[in-house]
């Protein structure tokens, strides 16, 4: 749980830093170029279906440690000094699931449309013909019941990693006085810049492009 936990957690900075090409005054062509190299590049082919593998057991693995849980009468998630525990911690499998169901949606926007959706628009570069990704971005996100979806989802991200950050490291046994609380704090930090950063995007969308 913990070791797919943090890989996802790496993936989302990977995936924050390609998504914020949106924020180009470009008419979407860094993301459009970014998109068409990520969707035809074999290596990152590879590592998008492992990485659809790590989010599929992280999820799996949550459900079976929330019934342990449940079962065990009292025992809480991930490894805790004492008894002080956030509303976060006490409801990871909550948020997990809303959270799985926030990629759902995502996934059928964007990803399951740019696999088999038809009259796709499409634009062309340079005599490339490729998807006009930052078209279809723009139109989900331009839809106020759309953006504020995404906003909810990723305010239920940051809850999730508030605790699961640093409770990953702590899992692993990576617990010390001196140390535990600069992950603390590092985590704390990821858990807000992170989400924040994603939430930019359909805002920025939503008041520039409606």
């Amino acid at each position: 749980m913990s070791l797919t936990g943090l890989f996802l957690i790496l993936f989302l900075v990977v995936h924050l830093i390609g998504n914020l090409q949106l924020l180009s005054n470009d008419e979407g062509k860094a993301f459009n170029i970014y998109t068409d190299f990520m969707s035809h590049n074999p290596v990152i082919q590879l590592i998008a279906k492992g990485n659809y593998f790590f989010i599929l057991l992280h999820a799996i693995m949550g459900i079976l440690l929330a019934v342990k849980n449940k079962n065990a009468k009292g025992s809480k998630y991930a490894v805790s000094p004492n008894n002080k525990t956030s509303w976060a911690s006490n409801n990871m499998a909550l948020l997990g699931t809303l959270i799985f169901a926030f990629l759902l949606m995502h996934m059928g926007h964007f990803w399951f449309q740019f696999k088999w959706g038809s009259g796709l628009p499409m634009v062309n570069y340079d005599g490339v013909e490729m998807i006009n990704a930052y078209a279809k971005v723009t139109t989900v996100m331009s839809q106020p019941i759309w953006m504020v979806a995404y906003l909810i989802g990723l305010l239920v991200l940051a809850f999730h990693l508030w605790h699961g950050f640093a409770s990953a490291f702590q899992s692993l046994g990576l617990r010390h006085k001196k140390y535990t609380p600069i992950i603390e704090g590092l985590g704390k930090a990821y858990s807000i810049l992170v989400p924040l950063g994603f939430a930019i995007l359909p805002l920025y969308i939503f008041f520039t492009q409606s």
